[in-house]
């Protein structure tokens, strides 16, 4: 299992790329994790579909009910990560909502998780007050769970900073995820208020997609993170989707290298 920690290797800054499993077939969705990898990503975010997306907008919703028509299933997503495990060189990690896996049962989600070498968790409708349970249980598997920080948290971004794992995924802006043209929060000062706590790395999602946008993002926190700007070319493209993909992440990639 390579860990979190390694996309953020030598204090460079983390490009990490979200996909969505079974978009538009487990085969193609195979394929296009190796090209995000070979077009410099250093960490993959793979969504798992769910029938009420309730952190995303409608480019990423619409992924997840591409992907649910398709018949993507959760046995058949662990079968496809673990089809590509030993060529993976950057850590992979699972974005999802807490049903499919409180249904699938903790213990034997996380026991698959190392089978095939996923190593962290997102999951955008688990409170932080209320992780601890998930949180025990993935704690026993080795997997990490990624606590989301948003412009409201402000009360609790201690709190959330000194039990971080992984990485803290800081939310630009409040809404859902989505393509923005301008994020105007004061991102610098919730990364200061964060790093006087924990020196676990940042990344900063919702709301990036122009290489332009990752390069001003990325100069405030550790790294970015871009899913719907993604979603929307395979959405575009299809099974054909690869070369325009390994444009796009190699552009983003090239923005924030050197930083």
């Amino acid at each position: 299992m390579i860990k979190i920690q390694e996309a953020f290797r030598n204090q460079h800054k983390a490009f990490i790329a979200y996909l969505m499993a079974g978009d538009p077939n487990l085969p193609s969705s195979a394929a296009y994790i190796l090209t995000a990898q070979e077009a410099g990503a250093d960490l993959i975010e793979i969504g798992i579909p769910f029938s009420d997306p309730i952190a995303e907008g409608e480019v990423i919703q619409a992924a997840s009910q591409r992907a649910l028509r398709a018949g993507t299933r959760l046995d058949g997503i662990f079968d496809m990560v673990a089809s590509i495990k030993d060529q993976m060189r950057v850590p992979m990690v699972f974005m999802t909502y807490l049903n499919p896996v409180f249904v699938y049962g903790y213990d034997r989600f996380f026991a698959r998780c190392v089978e095939i070498g996923i190593c962290g968790i997102i999951i955008p409708d688990m409170p932080f007050e209320e992780q601890d349970e998930a949180r025990q249980i993935a704690k026993k598997y080795g997997i990490e769970v990624v606590t989301l920080v948003a412009p409201t948290s402000a009360s609790r971004t201690a709190e959330i900073a000194r039990r971080a794992e992984g990485f803290l995924y800081l939310v630009s802006s409040m809404g859902v995820t989505g393509v923005r043209a301008e994020i105007t929060t004061d991102l610098s000062a919730i990364v200061a208020d964060i790093r006087k706590e924990t020196d676990i790395p940042v990344a900063i999602g919702f709301g990036i997609a122009t290489p332009e946008q990752a390069r001003q993002n990325a100069q405030i926190a550790d790294g970015v993170i871009i899913g719907s700007a993604i979603v929307r070319i395979i959405a575009e493209h299809g099974a054909h989707a690869k070369q325009p993909l390994y444009d796009y992440i190699k552009s983003i990639k090239d923005a924030i290298t050197q930083l």
